[in-house]
């Protein structure tokens, strides 16, 4: 499992808990790669471009109504249908890699991925683009689970924490990398194609990857006798559909009685989620989500803390994008590069936090997410006036981006810790959709907070008193992200403890039985 450093030393792997008799669960031994480098850009590079496309597209929407003639209602769904394929269909995904093996599954995602990427750059109309959006969705759910599982099946070490932190950069230079792409290429308007080219760039990138892992993916058969949970599989997508579906339209729609609906009836399969799984384990199968999974110590408070700080870091990028085009009255460029600061501080404490002094290393979620909460509120009172974003607030944004990485990045690890690798597919493919989620909610809700606060168009003023009101909602989201990932720390060290004291009872037994042999 990942050798997560910490002042105790290397976090050891503690047996899987759950159902009663679950037992140890064997470890695979790692998988040996020629070129571990480029493996990692082939994985990530794919990741890259399922982030990339949850943002790509909002800054095309003006001219996808102009050349198509979109309705409102259309154009959310041309936005969001990528999102909500990929956000109910990523447990899927994670199954099937386990099952069919992750390597497969990565290609075959990826080959799905690009391929609707070229049939919605050639969308004839609404409708069509639509459908591809959807489907390229699906393609992303099948990829990105198993970029997880191949690292925790090849990387070990030092190795598997450089991996981690790179995979954390990757989620926040997405989503930065999105909006200043999509405002180039838009304004670039290459050859007269317009909106086109934010889903065509992803063609001969896909094609590179895919050629790629014919030849640097590693062989990760699958277990074909492992249960396929189809019971909890259609009641946890429809769970997720409820809930996605509304939160994505809710506010662009006024919040119609139907959307209320769709989210009280989310939380009833959510319970009956639970309910299937519980009477799949009791009856020897395997649920989607075991109890080992889930009883690995730290790590559901770590999924909540995660969730927490993406939802946030989500929201702000989208109201923060918004306040500058909409208040300030900048290009879309111009607010993709002023959102690049966060993003590059984000990736470096992802890539770097090791770096920091190693007894900081055990605190550094609590105390990251502590500090990220006040830095958010003092951001909000710098901006909530209308000025323009200058130096100091941009600087201020980097440091934001930084105290994000240092919270998210171990947060990530100590997720993943003491999950078997045998169970890393369930694991990753529940922390992926935590964070996925995060992110489709983060931009929901905040997002309709910052639209609830002002009428827009709207004066600089009008907008930063907004941007104010949806930072002191962040600050608090950040702060129960605090409180998580202080209780996972506990959970952890806990373990650790507990892990010590029987290791320390079983040497004794070793050197008395040495002794009677002598």
């Amino acid at each position: 499992m990942t050798d997560l450093q910490t002042r105790r030393g290397p976090v050891r792997t503690a047996a899987p808990t759950g159902a009663a008799g679950a037992g140890t669960v064997p470890a695979p031994a790692p998988i040996p790669v020629a070129r571990p480098g480029l493996l990692l850009a082939l994985v990530l590079g794919g990741q890259f471009m399922a982030v990339l496309d949850t943002a790509i597209v909002n800054v095309a929407v003006p001219t996808v109504r102009t050349d198509l003639h979109a309705s409102g209602a259309a154009l959310q769904f041309v936005v969001a249908g990528y999102t909500i394929a990929y956000a109910v269909l990523l447990i899927t995904g994670a199954r099937l890699g386990a099952r069919y093996g992750y390597s497969r599954l990565f290609q075959s995602g990826l080959a799905v991925f690009t391929a609707a990427s070229l049939a919605c750059g050639l969308a004839p109309a609404t409708g069509w683009l639509i459908g591809f959006r959807l489907l390229q969705g699906a393609g992303a759910a099948l990829m990105v689970p198993q970029v997880m599982s191949i690292i925790q099946r090849t990387f070990t070490g030092r190795a598997r924490l450089r991996a981690l932190g790179l995979y954390s950069a990757v989620l926040a230079g997405g989503i930065a990398a999105g909006q200043v792409l999509g405002g180039l290429l838009v304004s670039a308007d290459l050859f007269g194609s317009g909106w086109r080219p934010v889903f065509l760039v992803n063609l001969p990138i896909g094609l590179v990857l895919l050629a790629a892992g014919a030849r640097l993916l590693p062989d990760l058969p699958g277990d074909r006798e492992r249960g396929f949970d189809l019971p909890g599989l259609l009641v946890l997508g429809a769970a997720l559909g409820l809930l996605v579906v509304p939160l994505v339209l809710g506010h662009e729609l006024g919040w119609p009685l139907w959307g209320w609906v769709l989210l009280g009836a989310s939380a009833a399969m959510f319970a009956l989620f639970a309910v299937v799984e519980r009477r799949v384990a009791r009856r020897g199968g395997q649920p989607l989500v075991n109890g080992r999974v889930l009883g690995a110590a730290g790590l559901l408070p770590a999924v909540g803390a995660l969730l927490m700080i993406m939802l946030a870091f989500a929201g702000f990028m989208f109201s923060f994008a918004l306040h500058q085009q909409a208040g300030l009255g900048a290009s879309a460029l111009r607010a993709g590069l002023c959102s690049a600061p966060i993003a590059v501080g984000f990736g470096a404490a992802s890539l770097y936090w090791q770096r920091l002094p190693r007894r900081l290393h055990g605190v550094l979620p609590t105390l990251g997410t502590g500090l990220l909460a006040v830095g958010y509120l003092v951001l909000g009172r710098m901006l909530g006036d209308g000025a323009g974003i200058g130096a100091a607030p941009l600087l201020l944004t980097a440091v934001l981006g930084l105290l994000a990485g240092c919270a998210y990045a171990p947060l990530f690890g100590r997720a993943l810790a003491r999950v078997a690798p045998a169970d890393a597919a369930d694991a990753s493919g529940l922390v992926v959709t935590a964070v996925q989620l995060g992110q489709v909610i983060g931009i929901a809700l905040l997002g309709s907070v910052f639209l609830g606060a002002v009428d827009l168009p709207t004066s600089a003023r009008g907008s930063g008193h907004a941007l104010l009101v949806t930072t002191l909602a962040i600050g608090g989201v950040v702060a129960l992200a605090a409180g998580f990932a202080a209780r996972a720390g506990r959970q952890e060290r806990r373990e650790a403890e507990r892990q010590e004291r029987r290791e320390a009872e079983r040497e004794p037994e070793g050197t008395r039985a040495v002794g009677e042999a002598e």
